[in-house]
């Protein structure tokens, strides 16, 4: 079998598009200017180990808000602050447990604050990962925080967002979020 030869045509070809590619990552980067982002979200925290009055299992929707400060120092990542707060009382049966008892808790409108690290996978979509805390009168949990948001600017420092999130909560449960939210950008942002 005959190879083909490599023509100065298709070498040329090659660099103009490398070069290309190149300069517009380099102009997308130089324009990027840190900045810090506030965004309130509306959504519903789904507990797969929930009890109704009965005691008996149910899976519950709660209502919850989410309050994210977020600060991007770099054009893929960024860090934050991304506070849930469940506006509602509910039980649970903690799925951590020694032995064969299960025990059911009350959780009174929870607050759980999470320090996240953000990477911006493409212009819309960012992963998220953190740590932290959900605090209610009863008892508080360590809780680690995994989540997916795709953004969509609709105006000039104005996004829209749709968020997807799981609460492991360390010898508790767990929580599964479904929102959608606004965001405000502050400070220089890139186009």
């Amino acid at each position: 079998m005959r190879s083909k030869p490599f023509k100065t045509g298709n070498l040329l070809f090659y660099f103009v598009l490398l070069l290309s590619c190149k300069c517009i990552a380099q102009e997308s980067e130089a324009s990027f200017k840190p900045h810090h982002q506030l965004g309130l979200v509306i959504s519903h925290a789904h507990v797969f180990e929930g009890r109704n009055e009965e005691g008996d299992r149910e899976v519950l929707s709660l209502p919850a808000w989410g309050i994210d400060y977020t600060y991007h120092f770099y054009q893929k990542w960024a860090i934050g602050l991304h506070t849930d707060i469940i506006v509602e009382k509910f039980k649970v049966e903690k799925s951590f447990q020694k032995g064969d008892e299960k025990e059911t808790v009350e959780r009174s409108y929870p607050v759980a604050p999470a320090l996240m690290g953000i990477y911006k996978l493409t212009e819309h979509w960012s992963f998220l990962l953190g740590m932290g805390g959900e605090f209610a009168k009863e008892e508080n949990y360590l809780l680690t925080r995994a989540g997916v948001e795709y953004g969509y600017d609709f105006s000039k420092g104005w996004e829209v967002l749709g968020s997807i999130g799981y609460d492991f909560k360390w010898n508790a449960y767990d929580t599964w979020t479904i929102g959608i939210g606004v965001s405000k950008n502050f400070g220089e942002k890139h186009n």
